[in-house]
């Protein structure tokens, strides 16, 4: 943004001078944040009655909490997310192996792809995560302890695809870390983290109950190469990353994604009725359509095909169940009707889930 055009009153000055006539205009604002009062330009901008108005913004000082503070729905938002593997892959010469290793160690930040060794990534993602999101954040909500911050994400990014809720966190930091934090404050750090698009939150649905359960959720990162830097590139764990990136995959198409729960009754040797709760990795839905996905890194055996498609076998509904594997495979439905789907298949054709 032009230095004279920070300044609220140059800004209206020169939109009002641009507009001739009658006809149509779109008023474009870049990094609109940069601006001081950029809240009231907009509102001031929206009485304009022949423009559309299209701005950008990033950082502490522009997140979706405020979009719906103080524009109250006279706004639409277009979600940016970083790139996903489909997009990433056709922007490099590498083949999909070599493309997902480098993927799911180095994320799809788009000026990823700028850099030619791992050190300049690594150091562009630290970077990265230390002043667009970690030092923003602590100045937007005015936190003072960023050590708390910063090992609530290094909790979280370890135990990617892991039941928690800030109680269970509090223990940990307690236990841990040595650190009495409060639940009430991670839940606070947990909401500002969501806010600023960092991480994402799943809740967990009970299928047949057909409601939300309260008790753990589970996080996810926005981007893996922004938690890789988080700790350091060590637990490069490709399943949990896997996992990671499917729910983003899900999101970035449209679906509203959930961990699901599923009670499973059985007897036991005594003749006893045991209820089991079984976990489905996700529950994505979009408008009437539902898939339920489990995530697997591989079906070696029978044993193991029994063990992923247990909890998918205990819903009881039509919608259509996938077991998403990591070997590269030709699609196929089991005996029960559950899609066994390769993942470069799923991450590279949309339509594949759904055929």
């Amino acid at each position: 943004m032009n230095k004279a055009l920070r300044d609220p009153d140059e800004m209206l000055t020169y939109i009002h001078s641009r507009i001739l006539d009658e006809q149509l205009y779109y008023i474009v604002i870049d990094e609109v944040q940069l601006m001081s009062e950029f809240v009231d330009v907009l509102n001031s901008l929206l009485h304009i009655k022949n423009a559309e108005i299209y701005v950008t913004g990033s950082n502490s000082r522009f997140l979706a909490s405020d979009i719906a503070t103080e524009f109250r729905g006279r706004d639409y938002q277009i979600r940016i997310h970083p790139l996903s593997f489909a997009e990433y892959y056709a922007a490099t010469e590498l083949d999909k192996e070599t493309a997902w290793k480098e993927y799911y160690t180095y994320g799809g930040m788009p000026q990823i792809l700028s850099f030619q060794t791992n050190a300049e990534k690594m150091r562009y993602l630290h970077n990265l995560f230390q002043t667009a999101y970690l030092s923003d954040i602590l100045e937007r909500y005015r936190l003072k302890n960023g050590m708390e911050l910063n090992t609530l994400l290094r909790i979280i990014a370890s135990s990617i695809g892991s039941p928690c809720n800030p109680s269970r966190i509090a223990d940990t930091f307690k236990t841990v870390e040595r650190l009495p934090v409060s639940s009430q404050t991670l839940s606070r750090y947990l909401d500002a983290l969501s806010d600023a698009f960092l991480i994402s939150k799943a809740e967990r649905y009970d299928v047949k109950g057909r409601k939300y359960i309260g008790t753990l959720s589970k996080y996810y990162f926005e981007d893996v190469g922004i938690r890789n830097a988080v700790i350091g590139f060590r637990q490069q764990e490709e399943s949990h990353l896997m996992e990671n990136i499917i729910y983003n995959e899900l999101r970035i198409r449209g679906y509203q994604v959930d961990v699901g729960n599923v009670e499973l009754r059985q007897r036991n040797e005594d003749g006893k009725t045991v209820r089991n709760r079984l976990e489905v990795d996700f529950i994505a839905n979009q408008g009437n359509l539902r898939l339920y996905i489990q995530s697997a890194l591989s079906i070696p055996d029978r044993e193991k095909m029994a063990q992923e498609s247990r909890s998918l076998n205990a819903i009881n509904d039509s919608f259509r169940k996938v077991i998403i594997v990591r070997d590269d495979i030709q699609p196929w439905y089991n005996e029960q009707g559950i899609l066994i789907l390769g993942l470069m298949d799923f991450l590279l054709d949309e339509n594949m889930i759904q055929s």
